[in-house]
């Protein structure tokens, strides 16, 4: 709801394109000060203070959330976005693959929280939310090391919500279904035929199309609302119930 973020100041990885740039949106008009931690920040939205960052180096993510508190005076919100897909089966990816996807979407937002505590410790509103993935629940074919990182990252915002709650902390977890995101559509500019390649995209999602960035983004936003303050260890499913419906077949 407009102002619920009045008065606070929120971190996004990632958020200069897709899904994270969705969330920026949605957290300014809300009322938030945002800062943008991106590898590549230069199409992030003027009105934030965007910071080139790399969340597979601690020295950068580090030196990132120390310039958000030093320029914007405080950090409310750590909403960790940033991520890499992969592709292929457990027999298709050599360790180097393994590794820099787990770096990444893994250990990435072990390094953004790890640096943010001190200052998440001092809000009176203190949430993380973290960016997981239908993948991380449901099988799919071909995504078994994306799969993989997105498990770990459900399990992580259940052990740091029971670590950080006497804290005043609050973490959970977004799992978005496949969404219309430029990665997506990198990945079907690849596909033999595009455009069967995206109904059938569409057609495993029960309500029949892909999930938008801005519902995705609605999520983040209510989890990290201080309205949700009783609301942590949770995940919300936005993947057009591809989660837990079983519908039979369109005729």
């Amino acid at each position: 709801m407009a102002g619920d973020f009045d008065g606070l100041v929120a971190a996004v990885t990632g958020g200069a394109s897709g899904i994270g740039a969705a969330v920026v949106d949605a957290l300014v008009e809300q009322g938030a000060r945002v800062a943008v931690l991106d590898l590549d920040p230069e199409s992030a939205r003027a009105d934030t203070l965007a910071i080139a960052t790399d969340v597979a180096d601690d020295a950068s993510v580090r030196a990132a959330v120390d310039q958000v508190v030093a320029e914007l005076g405080r950090l409310d919100v750590l909403v960790n976005n940033a991520g890499i897909g992969a592709q292929g089966t457990v027999a298709d990816n050599e360790d180097a693959e393994w590794h820099r996807v787990l770096d990444i979407n893994l250990l990435g937002m072990v390094r953004t929280s790890r640096a943010a505590l001190p200052a998440l410790r001092r809000s009176p509103a203190a949430a993380i939310v973290n960016m997981g993935s239908i993948a991380a629940t449901a099988g799919l074919p071909e995504r078994v090391l994306y799969s993989a990182s997105k498990g770990a990252v459900l399990a992580l915002t259940r052990a740091m919500a029971a670590d950080h709650l006497s804290e005043g902390i609050r973490v959970n977890c977004v799992n978005p279904g496949t969404a219309d995101t430029p990665w997506i559509g990198r990945l079907l500019a690849r596909a033999d035929d595009p455009q069967a390649e995206r109904a059938a995209l569409e057609a495993r999602q029960p309500h029949g199309r892909l999930v938008s960035a801005a519902e995705v983004a609605g999520a983040v936003a209510y989890l990290a609302s201080p309205r949700s303050a009783s609301t942590t260890g949770t995940a919300i499913a936005v993947d057009g119930g591809m989660q837990d419906l079983r519908l039979r077949p369109r005729q």
